[in-house]
């Protein structure tokens, strides 16, 4: 008899099961993981791979990052439930769901503007109120936004950008990526508090930030 397919409820158990394995500890964190449905955000030909902790390819040549790299940046934020959040490169709007779940509101930017009008669209089939993706540089994000208790840079930047550090409130935290030291290889996602103490956490994959809005998406 042939196995069946696993059902959704089944999937994200197994999801959750694998972050717990990968050292994911924060209660809060894999509560968010597991009531956003990754699916919904996910390219229609690779639905079957949502509840995988793995990247998977999104438009505009973009990638969805996997779920276990997402809540090891999340437990470094250590966001509380009272929180402003910034997130730059915002994607299918997966992470900002997430995100949502965790802060009392979300302000989310994104330089392509499909991914932008897409991900607005998930958010509200959600029902997701405290959350709002704008299409726009993050890293150019107008003063009018105001103070952030956290920000989460989906990108490597060149070094701790002052932008970002000055849009901090106090005891605020900066979770993006750096270039690796000489000979470690790859970027180390780092944690920035807004005296300039860095903390390396992992390796991670996150590209180079891009300025500007996308013209042609």
């Amino acid at each position: 008899m042939a196995e069946q397919p696993a059902t959704p409820v089944e999937a994200r158990g197994a999801l959750l099961l694998a972050l717990r394995q990968a050292g994911v500890r924060d209660v809060d964190v894999l509560r968010a993981i597991e009531t956003v449905q990754r699916e919904i955000f996910t390219p229609f030909a690779l639905r079957d791979l949502a509840q995988r902790n793995c990247a998977l390819p999104i438009a505009c040549g973009q990638t969805m990052e996997a779920p276990g790299d997402l809540a090891a940046m999340l437990e470094a934020l250590q966001i509380r439930p009272g929180h402003r959040v910034m997130e730059i490169g915002a994607g299918s709007g997966y992470s900002t769901a997430v995100l949502a779940r965790l802060a009392q509101e979300v302000v989310a930017f994104e330089r392509f503007r499909s991914l932008c009008v897409e991900a607005n669209a998930r958010l509200r089939q959600l029902g997701v109120g405290n959350a709002l993706v704008h299409c726009a540089d993050g890293l150019a994000a107008p003063e009018s936004f105001g103070r952030f208790d956290r920000i989460l840079a989906h990108v490597r930047l060149d070094g701790p950008d002052p932008r970002l550090l000055g849009a901090l409130a106090g005891n605020g935290r900066l979770v993006c990526a750096l270039p690796a030291k000489v000979g470690q290889g790859g970027d180390l996602c780092i944690v920035i508090a807004p005296q300039g103490d860095v903390w390396r956490l992992r390796q991670s994959r996150l590209g180079a930030a891009l300025p500007g809005v996308a013209a042609a998406l």
